[in-house]
């Protein structure tokens, strides 16, 4: 497929993996006067053109964050109305998404979810598991925190159970623990509706992503927002705790 990037966006600048926080579907809602619910439904939108655009501009691998571990303490019926979209969101848009060979992944303390909403992930899952495009991961009920502390029960156990030793563990080992495991750490965070915190995502993942906050709502982010956020990324030089100079003379 042919493809056409920005100019500013040459394909040796796009970021393997693209992590987005999805924010500002209840704002969009109000300032509509509509119920927060059809403020989510519209964010559904956002997310497929979103999706859509990552394979376009050749991104590897994209990962939503579409409920957090905190977000299971709002009302019920927010909650309840969440679940059930999540649900026809993924009968509406499987077959789409296997046909395009992308490859779902779910993240999360998938347990506390609804039995039907879990059956729907395991069928997506399996269906799309032979495929070799987009990667994309979607974190439900995921906490970077719970994750981290997962990971350490893990290793934990390991090292109790005399599998290994704690002078073996290094970042490498304690990687494969976590939810990502396998995955590239993203190059590059969006975070849509003007926040610009992380709110606990990928808290071990994102040590060295570049971080692009916007103040547009995540029902309004489209394209060209998309590839705003990807020339920004194209404009940075990423160092690693190297200097500038150090980084030109590895790139010579």
């Amino acid at each position: 497929m042919s493809v056409s990037l920005p100019n500013s966006l040459a394909n040796s600048d796009v970021p393997r993996h693209v992590a987005i926080i999805m924010d500002g579907n209840g704002r969009w809602a109000k300032d509509r006067n509509q119920s927060r619910h059809s403020g989510h439904r519209a964010g559904v939108s956002s997310a497929r053109q979103s999706i859509e655009t990552a394979v376009e501009r050749g991104v590897e691998q994209l990962t939503l964050f579409a409920f957090s571990s905190e977000n299971w303490s709002r009302p019920k019926e927010e909650v309840s109305a969440l679940m059930k979209l999540f649900v026809e969101a993924l009968q509406r848009e499987l077959g789409e998404l296997h046909a395009s060979d992308v490859k779902l992944r779910f993240i999360g303390e998938l347990g506390l979810l609804d039995a039907g909403l879990r059956d729907k992930i395991f069928e997506a899952e399996q269906q799309t598991e032979a495929n070799t495009g987009l990667r994309l991961t979607i974190a439900l009920a995921y906490g970077g925190r719970w994750d981290i502390i997962e990971a350490t029960k893990a290793l934990a156990r390991q090292v109790t159970e005399g599998l290994l030793q704690i002078s073996d563990i290094n970042d490498e080992i304690f990687a494969a623990e976590l939810q990502t495991a396998g995955a590239p750490c993203p190059d590059l965070l969006i975070r849509t509706s003007g926040e610009q915190r992380i709110s606990n995502f990928l808290l071990w993942d994102l040590a060295y992503a570049e971080l692009w906050f916007t103040d547009v709502l995540w029902p309004e982010f489209d394209q060209s927002v998309f590839d705003e956020a990807l020339s920004y990324y194209a404009s940075k030089q990423r160092r690693f705790g190297h200097t500038g100079e150090q980084v030109k003379a590895v790139e010579c």
